[in-house]
Protein backbone atom coordinates (compact mmCIF):
# COMPACT_ATOMS: atom_id res chain seq x y z
CA UNK A 1 0.00 0.00 0.00
CA UNK A 2 1.32 3.41 -0.93
CA UNK A 3 0.98 6.32 1.46
CA UNK A 4 0.23 9.25 -0.81
CA UNK A 5 0.65 12.72 0.64
CA UNK A 6 2.18 11.47 3.89
CA UNK A 7 5.82 11.16 2.95
CA UNK A 8 7.80 7.97 2.51
CA UNK A 9 7.05 5.29 5.14
CA UNK A 10 9.74 3.15 6.79
CA UNK A 11 11.36 0.55 4.55
CA UNK A 12 9.15 -2.43 3.72
CA UNK A 13 10.73 -5.83 4.46
CA UNK A 14 9.79 -9.11 2.80
CA UNK A 15 10.85 -12.07 4.95
CA UNK A 16 11.04 -15.38 3.06
CA UNK A 17 12.03 -18.12 5.50
CA UNK A 18 11.77 -21.81 6.36
CA UNK A 19 9.67 -21.05 9.43
CA UNK A 20 8.95 -24.09 11.56
CA UNK A 21 12.27 -25.85 11.03
CA UNK A 22 14.70 -24.01 13.32
CA UNK A 23 14.08 -21.53 16.11
CA UNK A 24 16.28 -18.79 14.63
CA UNK A 25 13.48 -17.88 12.18
CA UNK A 26 11.10 -17.40 15.11
CA UNK A 27 13.59 -15.12 16.84
CA UNK A 28 14.26 -13.27 13.58
CA UNK A 29 10.55 -12.59 13.10
CA UNK A 30 10.31 -11.31 16.68
CA UNK A 31 13.28 -9.07 15.91
CA UNK A 32 11.54 -7.75 12.80
CA UNK A 33 8.34 -6.96 14.68
CA UNK A 34 10.37 -5.27 17.41
CA UNK A 35 12.06 -3.11 14.78
CA UNK A 36 8.63 -2.40 13.31
CA UNK A 37 7.46 -1.32 16.76
CA UNK A 38 10.40 1.12 16.83
CA UNK A 39 9.23 2.43 13.44
CA UNK A 40 12.45 1.44 11.67
CA UNK A 41 10.75 -0.92 9.19
CA UNK A 42 7.41 -2.39 8.15
CA UNK A 43 6.94 -6.14 7.74
CA UNK A 44 5.55 -6.01 4.21
CA UNK A 45 5.46 -9.75 3.45
CA UNK A 46 5.97 -13.07 5.18
CA UNK A 47 6.44 -16.29 3.23
CA UNK A 48 7.19 -19.84 4.37
CA UNK A 49 9.31 -22.07 2.13
CA UNK A 50 8.94 -25.16 4.32
CA UNK A 51 6.10 -27.04 2.59
CA UNK A 52 3.83 -27.84 5.52
CA UNK A 53 0.42 -26.31 6.21
CA UNK A 54 0.96 -26.32 9.96
CA UNK A 55 4.18 -24.35 9.43
CA UNK A 56 2.08 -21.64 7.78
CA UNK A 57 -0.40 -21.80 10.68
CA UNK A 58 2.58 -21.46 13.02
CA UNK A 59 3.80 -18.35 11.17
CA UNK A 60 0.28 -16.92 11.17
CA UNK A 61 -0.04 -17.43 14.94
CA UNK A 62 3.23 -15.56 15.47
CA UNK A 63 2.19 -12.72 13.16
CA UNK A 64 -1.25 -12.41 14.81
CA UNK A 65 0.37 -12.07 18.21
CA UNK A 66 2.11 -8.93 16.95
CA UNK A 67 -0.48 -7.66 14.47
CA UNK A 68 -3.62 -8.21 16.53
CA UNK A 69 -6.30 -10.88 16.40
CA UNK A 70 -8.37 -11.12 13.20
CA UNK A 71 -11.44 -8.92 13.16
CA UNK A 72 -13.15 -6.11 11.27
CA UNK A 73 -10.47 -3.58 12.26
CA UNK A 74 -7.39 -5.78 12.21
CA UNK A 75 -4.66 -5.71 9.59
CA UNK A 76 -5.16 -8.13 6.69
CA UNK A 77 -1.87 -10.05 6.55
CA UNK A 78 -1.48 -13.00 4.21
CA UNK A 79 1.11 -15.73 4.70
CA UNK A 80 2.77 -17.24 1.65
CA UNK A 81 3.34 -21.01 1.62
CA UNK A 82 5.46 -23.05 -0.77
CA UNK A 83 3.34 -25.91 -2.10
CA UNK A 84 5.23 -26.93 -5.24
CA UNK A 85 7.24 -29.56 -3.36
CA UNK A 86 6.15 -32.70 -1.55
CA UNK A 87 4.58 -31.81 1.78
CA UNK A 88 7.08 -32.14 4.64
CA UNK A 89 6.57 -33.50 8.13
CA UNK A 90 5.40 -31.30 10.95
CA UNK A 91 8.14 -30.43 13.43
CA UNK A 92 7.84 -30.74 17.23
CA UNK A 93 8.30 -26.98 17.59
CA UNK A 94 5.25 -26.31 15.43
CA UNK A 95 3.15 -28.91 17.22
CA UNK A 96 4.22 -27.66 20.62
CA UNK A 97 2.99 -24.15 19.85
CA UNK A 98 -0.20 -24.90 17.94
CA UNK A 99 -1.37 -27.70 20.23
CA UNK A 100 -1.01 -25.68 23.42
CA UNK A 101 -4.43 -25.30 25.07
CA UNK A 102 -5.99 -23.07 27.70
CA UNK A 103 -7.46 -24.68 30.85
CA UNK A 104 -10.79 -24.58 28.97
CA UNK A 105 -9.32 -26.66 26.14
CA UNK A 106 -9.13 -23.85 23.58
CA UNK A 107 -6.01 -23.04 21.51
CA UNK A 108 -3.75 -20.54 23.24
CA UNK A 109 -2.57 -19.07 19.94
CA UNK A 110 -5.18 -18.27 17.33
CA UNK A 111 -4.57 -18.22 13.60
CA UNK A 112 -6.66 -17.63 10.50
CA UNK A 113 -5.06 -20.36 8.38
CA UNK A 114 -6.92 -23.68 8.46
CA UNK A 115 -6.51 -25.01 4.91
CA UNK A 116 -4.26 -24.53 1.87
CA UNK A 117 -6.62 -21.99 0.30
CA UNK A 118 -6.06 -19.75 3.33
CA UNK A 119 -2.42 -19.28 2.33
CA UNK A 120 -1.07 -17.10 -0.47
CA UNK A 121 1.03 -18.07 -3.46
CA UNK A 122 4.52 -17.11 -2.22
CA UNK A 123 5.85 -15.86 -5.54
CA UNK A 124 2.87 -13.58 -6.10
CA UNK A 125 2.98 -12.45 -2.48
CA UNK A 126 6.62 -11.38 -2.76
CA UNK A 127 5.96 -9.63 -6.08
CA UNK A 128 2.91 -7.81 -4.74
CA UNK A 129 4.68 -6.75 -1.54
CA UNK A 130 7.53 -5.24 -3.55
CA UNK A 131 5.15 -3.55 -5.98
CA UNK A 132 3.58 -1.69 -3.04
CA UNK A 133 6.89 -0.12 -1.98
CA UNK A 134 8.31 3.23 -2.98
CA UNK A 135 11.38 2.98 -5.20
CA UNK A 136 14.45 1.88 -3.21
CA UNK A 137 12.30 1.57 -0.09
CA UNK A 138 12.02 -2.21 0.02
CA UNK A 139 14.33 -5.04 1.00
CA UNK A 140 14.19 -8.82 0.93
CA UNK A 141 15.57 -11.05 3.69
CA UNK A 142 15.93 -14.71 2.73
CA UNK A 143 16.38 -17.27 5.50
CA UNK A 144 15.44 -20.46 3.76
CA UNK A 145 15.65 -22.17 0.40
CA UNK A 146 15.61 -19.75 -2.52
CA UNK A 147 12.96 -21.42 -4.71
CA UNK A 148 10.19 -18.84 -4.21
CA UNK A 149 12.31 -15.69 -4.09
CA UNK A 150 14.14 -16.65 -7.26
CA UNK A 151 10.92 -17.44 -9.14
CA UNK A 152 9.89 -13.81 -8.81
CA UNK A 153 12.54 -13.17 -11.47
CA UNK A 154 10.43 -15.17 -13.95
CA UNK A 155 7.34 -12.98 -13.63
CA UNK A 156 6.89 -10.38 -16.39
CA UNK A 157 8.65 -7.12 -15.59
CA UNK A 158 9.89 -8.28 -12.20
CA UNK A 159 13.61 -7.95 -12.82
CA UNK A 160 13.10 -4.25 -13.43
CA UNK A 161 10.65 -4.08 -10.53
CA UNK A 162 13.23 -5.59 -8.15
CA UNK A 163 15.94 -3.24 -9.41
CA UNK A 164 13.68 -0.24 -8.76
CA UNK A 165 12.15 -1.25 -5.45
CA UNK A 166 14.78 -3.25 -3.56
CA UNK A 167 17.80 -1.72 -1.88
CA UNK A 168 19.50 -5.06 -1.39
CA UNK A 169 18.89 -8.71 -0.58
CA UNK A 170 20.31 -10.28 2.57
CA UNK A 171 20.67 -14.05 2.63
CA UNK A 172 21.13 -16.20 5.75
CA UNK A 173 22.64 -19.23 4.05
CA UNK A 174 25.98 -20.67 3.00
CA UNK A 175 29.46 -20.42 4.53
CA UNK A 176 32.03 -17.78 3.59
CA UNK A 177 34.44 -17.20 1.99
CA UNK A 178 34.06 -20.95 1.44
CA UNK A 179 33.02 -23.89 3.56
CA UNK A 180 30.96 -27.03 3.90
CA UNK A 181 27.54 -27.25 2.18
CA UNK A 182 24.89 -25.58 4.34
CA UNK A 183 21.31 -26.78 4.87
CA UNK A 184 19.46 -23.81 3.36
CA UNK A 185 21.55 -24.06 0.19
CA UNK A 186 21.30 -27.86 0.03
CA UNK A 187 17.51 -27.76 0.12
CA UNK A 188 17.43 -26.36 -3.43
CA UNK A 189 20.86 -26.03 -5.02
CA UNK A 190 19.61 -25.00 -8.50
CA UNK A 191 17.57 -22.12 -7.02
CA UNK A 192 20.52 -20.98 -4.92
CA UNK A 193 22.72 -20.99 -8.03
CA UNK A 194 20.19 -18.86 -9.91
CA UNK A 195 19.71 -16.45 -7.03
CA UNK A 196 23.37 -15.50 -6.77
CA UNK A 197 23.84 -15.49 -10.55
CA UNK A 198 20.76 -13.50 -11.57
CA UNK A 199 19.44 -11.37 -8.70
CA UNK A 200 19.74 -7.77 -9.96
CA UNK A 201 20.46 -5.88 -6.72
CA UNK A 202 23.39 -6.07 -4.30
CA UNK A 203 23.41 -9.17 -2.07
CA UNK A 204 24.85 -9.42 1.44
CA UNK A 205 25.18 -12.98 2.72
CA UNK A 206 25.40 -14.06 6.34
CA UNK A 207 27.00 -17.47 6.54
CA UNK A 208 26.49 -20.33 8.95
CA UNK A 209 29.64 -19.37 10.78
CA UNK A 210 28.33 -15.90 11.75
CA UNK A 211 25.11 -17.07 13.38
CA UNK A 212 26.95 -19.97 15.02
CA UNK A 213 29.36 -17.55 16.71
CA UNK A 214 26.62 -15.30 18.17
CA UNK A 215 24.16 -17.25 20.29
CA UNK A 216 20.80 -16.04 21.51
CA UNK A 217 20.83 -16.55 25.30
CA UNK A 218 18.20 -18.95 26.54
CA UNK A 219 18.10 -17.03 29.82
CA UNK A 220 16.45 -14.17 27.93
CA UNK A 221 13.46 -16.40 27.16
CA UNK A 222 12.68 -16.85 30.85
CA UNK A 223 13.42 -13.24 31.83
CA UNK A 224 12.65 -10.86 28.96
CA UNK A 225 9.47 -12.52 27.68
CA UNK A 226 7.89 -12.98 31.11
CA UNK A 227 5.70 -9.90 30.65
CA UNK A 228 3.24 -12.15 28.77
CA UNK A 229 1.91 -15.30 30.51
CA UNK A 230 1.64 -16.89 27.05
CA UNK A 231 4.22 -15.73 24.52
CA UNK A 232 4.55 -17.65 21.22
CA UNK A 233 8.26 -16.92 20.82
CA UNK A 234 9.04 -18.21 24.30
CA UNK A 235 6.82 -21.27 23.84
CA UNK A 236 8.34 -22.04 20.44
CA UNK A 237 11.84 -21.74 21.92
CA UNK A 238 10.94 -24.18 24.71
CA UNK A 239 9.34 -26.61 22.25
CA UNK A 240 12.34 -26.60 19.90
CA UNK A 241 14.81 -28.17 22.34
CA UNK A 242 14.90 -29.05 26.02
CA UNK A 243 15.80 -26.02 28.10
CA UNK A 244 18.19 -24.52 28.93
CA UNK A 245 20.14 -23.88 25.72
CA UNK A 246 21.49 -20.97 23.70
CA UNK A 247 20.44 -20.84 20.04
CA UNK A 248 22.50 -19.93 16.96
CA UNK A 249 21.21 -16.67 15.50
CA UNK A 250 21.59 -17.40 11.78
CA UNK A 251 18.49 -15.55 10.51
CA UNK A 252 18.79 -12.83 13.15
CA UNK A 253 22.20 -11.78 11.79
CA UNK A 254 20.68 -11.16 8.35
CA UNK A 255 17.80 -9.16 9.86
CA UNK A 256 19.99 -7.01 12.09
CA UNK A 257 22.38 -6.13 9.28
CA UNK A 258 19.60 -5.53 6.76
CA UNK A 259 17.77 -3.02 8.94
CA UNK A 260 20.77 -1.38 10.59
CA UNK A 261 23.64 -1.60 8.09
CA UNK A 262 25.41 1.50 9.40
CA UNK A 263 25.55 0.36 13.02
CA UNK A 264 28.75 -1.64 12.37
CA UNK A 265 27.51 -4.72 14.17
CA UNK A 266 29.43 -6.81 11.65
CA UNK A 267 32.47 -6.43 9.45
CA UNK A 268 31.81 -6.54 5.72
CA UNK A 269 33.90 -8.34 3.13
CA UNK A 270 35.32 -6.70 0.06
CA UNK A 271 33.08 -6.80 -3.06
CA UNK A 272 32.98 -9.95 -5.10
CA UNK A 273 30.81 -12.70 -6.52
CA UNK A 274 29.26 -15.63 -4.69
CA UNK A 275 28.75 -18.84 -6.63
CA UNK A 276 27.17 -22.13 -5.61
CA UNK A 277 28.83 -25.40 -6.58
CA UNK A 278 27.04 -28.55 -7.67
CA UNK A 279 27.44 -30.07 -4.20
CA UNK A 280 25.98 -27.03 -2.43
CA UNK A 281 29.10 -25.20 -1.34
CA UNK A 282 29.20 -21.42 -1.53
CA UNK A 283 32.37 -19.79 -2.83
CA UNK A 284 33.28 -16.11 -2.74
CA UNK A 285 35.56 -14.66 -5.38
CA UNK A 286 36.78 -11.08 -4.81
CA UNK A 287 36.07 -8.68 -7.65
CA UNK A 288 35.96 -4.90 -7.79
CA UNK A 289 32.88 -5.16 -10.00
CA UNK A 290 31.09 -7.75 -7.88
CA UNK A 291 27.70 -7.03 -6.31
CA UNK A 292 28.06 -9.49 -3.45
CA UNK A 293 29.53 -9.23 0.02
CA UNK A 294 29.38 -11.39 3.12
CA UNK A 295 29.23 -10.60 6.83
CA UNK A 296 32.19 -11.27 9.12
CA UNK A 297 31.62 -11.69 12.84
CA UNK A 298 33.39 -9.04 14.92
CA UNK A 299 34.14 -10.39 18.42
CA UNK A 300 34.28 -6.83 19.75
CA UNK A 301 30.61 -6.36 18.80
CA UNK A 302 29.26 -9.64 20.17
CA UNK A 303 27.88 -8.27 23.45
CA UNK A 304 26.37 -5.29 21.66
CA UNK A 305 24.64 -7.58 19.15
CA UNK A 306 23.24 -9.87 21.85
CA UNK A 307 21.94 -6.83 23.72
CA UNK A 308 20.17 -5.62 20.56
CA UNK A 309 18.73 -9.10 19.98
CA UNK A 310 17.29 -9.49 23.44
CA UNK A 311 15.99 -5.96 23.89
CA UNK A 312 14.28 -5.71 20.51
CA UNK A 313 13.02 -9.28 20.08
CA UNK A 314 11.32 -9.20 23.48
CA UNK A 315 9.52 -5.89 22.97
CA UNK A 316 5.79 -5.77 23.58
CA UNK A 317 3.74 -5.63 20.36
CA UNK A 318 3.03 -2.20 18.95
CA UNK A 319 -0.12 -2.54 16.89
CA UNK A 320 0.44 -1.24 13.35
CA UNK A 321 -0.98 2.08 12.25
CA UNK A 322 -1.56 3.14 8.68
CA UNK A 323 1.44 5.42 8.85
CA UNK A 324 3.60 7.18 11.39
CA UNK A 325 6.35 9.63 10.42
CA UNK A 326 9.64 7.80 10.27
CA UNK A 327 11.78 8.47 13.33
CA UNK A 328 15.13 7.18 12.17
CA UNK A 329 16.57 6.82 8.70
CA UNK A 330 18.91 3.94 8.00
CA UNK A 331 21.33 4.57 5.19
CA UNK A 332 22.22 2.13 2.46
CA UNK A 333 25.02 -0.35 3.20
CA UNK A 334 28.58 0.69 2.42
CA UNK A 335 29.23 1.03 -1.28
CA UNK A 336 31.84 -1.02 -2.95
Amino acid sequence: MQFGGQGKPPVGVVFDCDMGTTVDDVLALALLYGLQGKNEIRVAGLSVSYPNLRAAEFADALARFYMGEPGPFSVNFAIGLHTASKMANETPMVAGLLDKKTPEGKPVYLHTIEKMNDTADPVALIRNALTAQYDQNGMVILAGAAMDTVKVLDLPGCRDLISRKVRYLTVAAGAYPSGQPEARILRDIPSAKRLFAEWPTPIVASGYEVGESILYPGASIEKDFAWSPAHPVADAYRAYKPMPYDAPSWAMTAVLYAVRPMENYFKLSEPGTITVTDDGRTQFNPSAEGKHRYLIADPAQKDRIVQAYTEIASMKPVRPQRFRPQQKKQDDPPKK
